[in-house]
């Protein structure tokens, strides 16, 4: 993405005097488009993207067109997917369809007779959905097993019976006890749904379970199939929800399988395709024509090579075609991630026949193709290498219909083993749980530990060649499943825009400020520690890839896997905000898909979307599902806000939809349940905190707002916010029992303060912002200025302000953005003066030190690494989170200097 000027100072100046985050620049009807990658891709199927717009700016019809600085276009569909309070659009997406000789800058500009070179074409009747791109044609299923049916390109199948597969094994290791049985599950459609039918984007969501020939059910799905105008691809986005008895239900494959009609093609004229790492590329045939003791010549041997049709049998040298018949037919070929470090490439001849290794590789891009020149069929599962275990099954490539099998959990791996990682130690009291929390930080609880209603989303792609794709193509299609083309609104235009709530600047390369230097020159060594720690580390795998580890165990040189609450992070402290923070501030690709690798990680993996505990996600611990404490803060929609706007996910879209009634479950599965005696006699009540709890579920209702124009969650969120502004301390009451059906608290009848040092950092500061821009309640906006101007104030000014003190004020350094939060909107330079020191712990040198990176070798760790002393995920998020808004909010540069 180009680099984005930050506004000079003094405009800046000007515009904290007038108490609004938003800035109130040139408002236009265009905006400026870029490729994330900053330049235009090699093979680009489509995509989707969402654009912000000031308010008042846009109406609801508005249409608009996609044009390059030499005014050729794109063709795009655009519709509205959030509004402002006054009915004007917020954000519009944009769906562009592929087109040649892509550009590299872009301008969406409004157009009021939108046309199109290319449009879809769909067909809906009571058995099927049929949607013709302008390239290929696809029947989709309505019931049955069959996702979908057939795709043809130009009249002629390329793949048809596609079906979903899991693999269920009784055991998950071999006992001598017992025999192992594995038990094949299909996929089985309950319902479909045509989301949207063109004229350039089209998208099917397919709901089912998995069923055995016994009729047993495991694991309900959810797979949305997206199909541009003029695209030879078709994008899969695969939803799995764990449902099984982990003691007894062990995985041994989760896949997408579907046939590929050979057309009679000669077996020398049929090719395989893997994709190794980089632009590597495993290019075999069939029946290959090279190394033979006959050479069938030049010609020949380069067609086959190139993926061409080889001459005519009868062309070919005379022992070279008595010959044919003994060169061994290869029709079986697999391609497995077993680590993230490690990939083999096998075939052999049919089934009862040795295998062969015939290829290694550290990180295949996960990308394969089977077909001749007469057809065939190119797919690819995204993170392959990531997301391991992970494969690629070719089957009969000799007959006449090849089988592929796109497998998300390879079952040349182990099972997959969701037990809990011990037994109890005995912890089966309150007061022996807390005593496990005190020694390893792990809030257990029995029967809270399990995995139920965990999911995971994948995403793949097929492609429709129409021929077996010369290597660069296809190291070109490798490329964009493992990092699919992505467009983007300019980052200035997205600030400028007032969504998110404005507590970010955009990263000046020009600026030559040495304090703004130093922060951000840090907030970059963060990032990139991280990179480097999610890699050095080894944070990948199916179940993991996308989190963070929470805190580090200098002694043994590793982050602490094993001990309990300090595992993995779950979002602890608002680290997915930081991360999409620090993407809008610099703009940087990686940090874009770090992002987006933890957004679709801690919204499915963290969060149980069936059974007891749903929609509520997990606290940090050993195993994502691991820790008892079920709460708002893990699923809250303030995580996934961004990623959503940013790209329309639909998937993402439906996780948040889910989080509108989650204050219900509470009630059943109160947070203090361990600490207080809670009153359960009344479900139309339920307790929460005003800070984790209703700034989630008010995220999730002010996103509803925005999306959806739902009444209802609009006076939730009034109710919720007058009613904490009447309570007798404001924000510091800090707890209440909220109606379950209005949102509103009882006022409290104390003058009692609740304040604890999570309050404000799971998303509560970022979504207040939003919320005090968009609804006019000043009274609310007075107490939340109170709780920031108050919460890092001295004892003696707390106490006159509340006739107490309190004494859970830690992350300090965190805090100080809402100091300088209440600066701005006060205009106070003795409060922004306090945020600067807050910020700094009052020794600027040492808080803006990039930290010192050690690197411990063997024998001392298992592999060379670098660590860094005093860093954890905590601390990274909330002074990278503090860092930016203190940017934003004070000007550093003078202040720093009083």
């Amino acid at each position: 993405m180009k680099k984005n000027k930050l506004l000079p100072v003094w405009i800046l100046s000007i515009m904290l005097t007038n108490f609004n985050i938003g800035f109130a620049g040139n408002p236009t009807k265009t905006a400026n488009i870029n490729w994330l990658d900053q330049s235009a891709p090699s093979h680009f199927s489509g995509t989707t993207f969402g654009v912000p717009w000031e308010r008042g700016l846009i109406e609801p019809g508005q249409t608009f067109k996609l044009m390059s600085d030499e005014q050729t276009s794109l063709d795009i569909q655009t519709w509205p997917f959030a509004f402002w309070p006054d009915g004007s659009v917020k954000w519009t997406a944009v769906a562009v369809s592929p087109g040649d000789h892509l550009p590299e800058d872009l301008k969406l500009i409004e157009d009021l007779n939108p046309k199109y070179k290319k449009t879809l074409k769909v067909i809906e009747d009571k058995k099927s959905i049929t949607i013709k791109t302008g390239i290929m044609e696809v029947t989709i299923n309505k019931s049955g097993s069959n996702i979908f049916e057939s795709i043809s390109r130009e009249g002629v199948i390329s793949a048809k019976n596609g079906h979903l597969v899991v693999l269920h094994q009784n055991t998950p290791e071999l006992s001598p006890e017992f025999a192992v049985v594995t038990t094949h599950f299909t996929g089985q459609i309950k319902d479909v749904l045509l989301e949207q039918d063109g004229p350039i984007r089209s998208v099917v969501k397919l709901s089912g379970i998995h069923q055995s020939e016994n009729n047993n059910q495991l694991m309900p799905f959810s797979v949305r199939l997206y199909f541009y105008a003029g695209s030879e691809n078709i994008r899969i986005m695969h939803s799995i929800t764990y449902d099984g008895d982990e003691e007894k239900d062990f995985i041994r494959g989760i896949g997408v399988r579907f046939d590929v009609p050979m057309h009679n093609a000669q077996m020398h004229d049929r090719h395989i395709r893997f994709s190794g790492e980089n632009d590597g590329v495993f290019a075999e045939a069939v029946k290959g024509l090279t190394g033979l003791r006959r050479d069938p010549g030049s010609e020949i041997i380069s067609a086959q090579l190139e993926g061409l049709m080889t001459p005519a049998v009868e062309e070919f040298p005379e022992r070279v075609r008595r010959g044919l018949p003994y060169i061994a037919t290869f029709g079986d070929y697999t391609l497995f991630q077993s680590s993230s470090n490690a990939f083999r490439i096998r075939k052999r001849t049919e089934p009862g026949h040795t295998w062969l290794n015939a290829g290694y590789g550290s990180r295949s891009s996960g990308a394969g193709f089977v077909g001749s020149p007469l057809g065939g069929i190119g797919f690819g599962i995204r993170n392959f290498w990531q997301s391991y275990p992970a494969q690629i099954d070719i089957r009969k490539a000799n007959t006449d219909n090849a089988q592929v099998t796109l497998w998300l959990w390879a079952p040349e791996s182990d099972p997959m083993d969701l037990r809990f990682y011990h037994d109890g130690m005995g912890m089966d009291t309150y007061e022996k749980q807390w005593e496990g929390l005190e020694i390893i930080y792990e809030d257990y609880e029995p029967g809270f530990g399990r995995p139920i209603g965990v999911a995971r989303t994948s995403e793949l792609d097929l492609w429709v060649p129409g021929k077996t794709p010369a290597r660069e193509n296809f190291a070109s299609y490798a490329a964009s499943v493992a990092k699919p083309p992505i467009l983007m609104a300019d980052l200035q235009h997205i600030y400028d825009a007032g969504v998110f709530g404005g507590l970010w600047t955009v990263k000046d390369s020009s600026d030559t400020d040495p304090i703004r230097n130093q922060i951000t020159d840090k907030l970059d060594w963060l990032f990139d520690y991280y990179k480097k720690s999610v890699d050095m580390h080894n944070w990948y795998g199916f179940w993991d890839y996308g989190d963070f580890m929470h805190t580090y165990d200098y002694d043994r040189h590793v982050w602490r896997y094993d001990v309990g609450g300090y595992a993995w992070d779950n979002s602890e402290l608002a680290t997915d905000i930081w991360l999409w923070y620090y993407f809008l501030h610099s703009g940087r690709a990686d940090a874009f898909r770090m992002a987006e690798a933890m957004t679709r990680h801690t919204g499915e993996v963290d969060v149980h979307h069936i059974g007891p505990f749903a929609p509520l996600g997990s606290r940090h611990n050993v195993l994502h599902w691991g820790c008892s404490a079920k709460q708002l803060r893990i699923s809250t929609v303030a995580n996934r806000r961004y990623y959503y706007y940013l790209t329309a996910d639909d998937r993402v879209g439906d996780l948040m939809d889910a989080q509108i009634e989650a204050h219900r479950t509470l009630h059943d599965v109160p947070p203090l349940r361990k600490r207080v005696d809670v009153d359960l006699s009344d479900p139309s009540k339920v307790l929460l905190s005003f800070g984790t709890d209703w700034g989630s579920i008010a995220s999730a209702w002010l996103t509803d707002w925005e999306r959806n124009r739902n009444k209802a969650s609009y006076k939730r969120i009034r109710n919720g916010m007058k009613s904490i502004a009447a309570q007798p301390q404001g924000f510091f009451t800090g707890v209440g029992m909220m109606d379950v059906e209005t949102g509103a608290f009882e006022i409290s009848d104390s003058d009692q303060i609740v304040v604890s040092h999570l309050n404000a950092v799971f998303g509560l500061i970022e979504i207040v912002a939003e919320l005090i821009e968009l609804i006019d309640i000043p009274e609310f906006e007075e107490a939340w200025l109170q709780y920031c101007k108050l919460y890092n104030a001295s004892d003696e000014e707390q106490y006159a302000a509340l006739g107490t003190v309190s004494r859970n004020r830690g992350l300090r350094p965190g805090h100080s953005r809402l100091t300088a939060y209440a600066s701005m909107k006060k205009s106070d330079k003795e409060l922004a003066l306090r945020a600067w020191e807050e910020f700094i712990l009052n020794d600027a040198e040492r808080s803006l030190k990039i930290p010192e990176a050690v690197e411990i070798k063997s024998p001392y760790s298992l592999n060379t690494i670098i660590e860094a002393p005093d860093i954890s995920t905590n601390y990274a998020a909330q002074w990278g989170l503090a860092a930016m808004q203190i940017l934003r909010l004070i000007d550093v540069s003078k202040t720093s200097k009083k």
